[in-house]
Parts: structure tokens; sequence; C-alpha cells
């Protein structure tokens, strides 16, 4: 037993009121400069696509979006006009994009080359996103997926399950000015009479057929109640792990790819998460400790899945895949690192990796993605290695998906 003198008690109280006036200090601030960086009248948008970003997004041949644009502009019942930047350049809004995917899939034979919607035979895919250790680009990863899919046509959930509520923030909801109580997913999966429907937390975003359920400390709550909720247990009751699961059953027509970020620790919700998802996606930057607060993570979830499995969890995912993160290409330690892991684990190691980038971190910093942030605020080398890099990234998880589904 540890014997605390009134010397103690006050240094321990001294600490405590540090801590409550930093954060109190600290959050005034961050609203002040999120304030100045989006006023409460403003709204998050997107930029536009030049023609050869768009192009990569439909797969055209280049030439081939100007002349589809063409005809399309030239049909008056459309009413549709692509904007001009600079020397009279065409660019795309998100909205044009969507347009065009509508108009090209109309005329596809067979259906659905465009709007790559699932079909009536093919499962809502989960994809959670989730990593023991902060810092292994699990957000960035999670919110460019989202992005990238929804324009690519895929009809995309993002789903911020971490109280930090990253993701949320690089969507322009910013955790404690945007988000209100019962707001986030906890709303849905709560165990009292408060619980909403999922369909009245969902948001749209700047992106169509984008949509977020945002996150904020809130989530803790289902961390602190779900003990409490086991302990007391009625029949009618829904297990903790089956809840995140059930909630999105109850809009799973209305979307093809549901996106989970998960909290960087293995609590009630990311096993809610794993529960829910069919495939999982673990980011893991490629030094030492990081592995091995990897493998903590692997022994951990393995026996929990165990635990809850003979609850009667299903186990039902399609596939899992490691994604090396901020990788150095020049770095021979990280070089070497990847060769290890791929050695261990073979193709679930994925072929592609995120590499590290000032044109990433740099748009973080003003709560944006590569598809968002201006690319004239970096040389062009920097800024099209990086969306090479993601892109990559992206179309072998897109992939997968598809491979899923029994697509080729």
């Amino acid at each position: 037993m540890v014997n605390l003198d009134l010397g103690a008690e006050e240094e321990f109280s001294g600490f405590r009121e540090l801590v409550r006036s930093h954060s109190r200090t600290l959050s005034a601030q961050l609203q002040a400069y999120q304030t100045k960086m989006f006023p409460p009248h403003a709204r998050k948008t997107i930029r536009n696509f030049a023609p050869a970003e768009a192009e990569k997004l439909f797969d055209f041949a280049e030439g081939y979006l100007r002349t589809i644009v063409s005809e399309m502009e030239k049909d008056e019942s459309l009413n549709f006009k692509v904007a001009s930047g600079p020397g009279n350049r065409r660019t795309y809004s998100v909205s044009d994009l969507a347009k065009i995917r509508q108009y090209m899939d109309a005329g596809s034979r067979p259906a659905g080359r465009y709007l790559p919607h699932r079909r009536q035979n093919e499962d809502l895919q989960v994809l959670a996103v989730m990593n023991f250790k902060g810092g292994s680009g699990k957000t960035t990863t999670a919110t460019h997926l989202s992005q990238y899919l929804a324009l690519r046509g895929y009809r995309v959930l993002a789903i911020d399950l971490d109280p930090q509520a990253s993701m949320s923030a690089l969507f322009g909801s910013q955790p404690e000015l945007d988000v209100g109580p019962n707001d986030t997913i906890y709303g849905a999966i709560r165990y009292d009479e408060d619980r909403r429907p999922i369909q009245d937390i969902v948001r749209a975003t700047y992106i169509p057929d984008l949509h977020l359920i945002p996150g904020n400390l809130e989530l803790m709550e289902f961390e602190h109640t779900t003990p409490m909720a086991l302990a007391k247990r009625e029949s009618r009751d829904k297990l903790f792990f089956a809840r995140v699961s059930d909630a999105i059953n109850d809009i799973r027509d209305s979307y093809d790819v549901v996106v989970i970020d998960c909290p960087p620790q293995l609590g009630y919700l990311t096993l809610s998460a794993l529960t829910a998802a069919t495939s999982v996606l673990i980011t893991v930057h490629p030094q030492m400790l990081d592995v091995l607060s990897m493998n903590q993570f692997l022994a951990m979830t393995s026996d929990l899945m165990d635990t809850i499995a003979a609850a009667g969890a299903d186990d039902r995912q399609n596939w899992m895949r490691y994604l090396i993160t901020r990788f150095e290409p020049s770095d021979g330690p990280q070089h070497q690192m990847v060769a290890f892991l791929r050695s261990l684990f073979g193709s679930h190691v994925m072929v592609n990796s995120m590499v590290k980038s000032t044109a990433i971190s740099d748009a973080g910093l003003t709560n944006q993605t590569l598809f968002e942030v201006d690319r004239n605020q970096f040389t062009r080398a920097t800024y099209d290695r990086a969306l090479e890099s993601m892109n990559s990234v992206n179309a072998e998880i897109e992939g997968l998906i598809k491979r899923t589904w029994g697509r080729t």
C-alpha cells in the first residue's frame, strides 16, 4: 500500500488542475483556429478536377472525356455545362463527375459499368481499418479510401468510431462544435431509451453518394456502459458485439461499401466493428516498435475474437490485409522490415504501399485530403507522387472488393 501525505495530495491536485487548465486553453485555441480556417457559415468543399485526373477516375482513354462532355453539352435536355479554368481549360466538379457517370451508365451495356453499385446477389462490404498503435496512418487511409470509392461511383458510408474523431474533422465536422449528443453511432447502439434510428444520424457530405456518421468523445460512453449492460443483461438486449452490425443492417440497402475508422485500442467499439466487418485492413508503419506493437495487437485480437465467437459472434471476414503506411522508399531498414513482413504473411501484405509524403501531412494541417487540397501548394512531383501512391493502394482495395463480389 502506498501512503500519500498531504504534500503528495497537493501535488496531485495541482497536476489535475494543470491538466484541466491546459485542456481548456488548448480547446479554446483549437476552436479559434477552426473558426478562422472554417468560419461558422462556411461549408467544406472539394476542389475541381483537371481533365487528366477525371479521366483516371473513369478509366477513360486520354481525350475521350472531352468527347463525352461535348456530346452532353449539345443535348439541351441535360442542361449540362462544364466550367473552364485558366487558359480556357475545363475543370470538373464532383457534381459534374456524378452527372457524367449517370449519363455514361445509362448508355452502357451492361449497365453498372460506370455506376458500379452492388447487385442483388452481392453483399454489403464493411471494411474495418484498424491498428493498436496511433500514428500508423489509419484515419488517413480510411478517409482517402472513402472518398476514392465515392469518386469511382460507389455508394459509401464512412463511420468514425474513434473518439478522437480525426476522420470527422477531415470531413469538416468538428467534434466539439458540429457533433452534438447522440449524433455519433453511439446514439444508435446505446442500451437505454435514448437510442435513435441510425438513419437519423447519417450525414451527407460534399461528395455525392458519400455519407458520414461522425464521432466525438461521446463514443467512450459505449466503453463505460457496456460492462454494466453485460452485468444486468436482459434477454431482449443484443450483446454488445452485435450492435454495430445490427445498426448497419438497418441501412444496408442504401450503400455498397461501409468504411469504419476504428479506435487505436482493443475495446468494445473495436470488437463491435470487427464483428460487423466483412474485411479488415491493418495499417502498419514498417519500423520495429510498430511491428512489436502489432504483434501484441494480433495476439489480443485473436484471444478476444475467440471469446465473442463462443458467445455467438460470426466470423464473416472475406479477407484481411496489412497495408504498409508512411513508407520511405529510400530507407533501407524500412525495406528490410517490409521484406520481413512479406516473408511471413505473403499475399496478406498489400502489393502497394502508402508512401510518406509532405503533401499528405501538409494537407492534414488544414483538415484536407489529397482530393481536396490545391495541388499548386506543392511541387508537381511531390503531389503527383503522393496521389499516385494513394490511388494505387485504393485501386488494389477496390479490386479486392470486386473479387469478393465475384466480378472480374
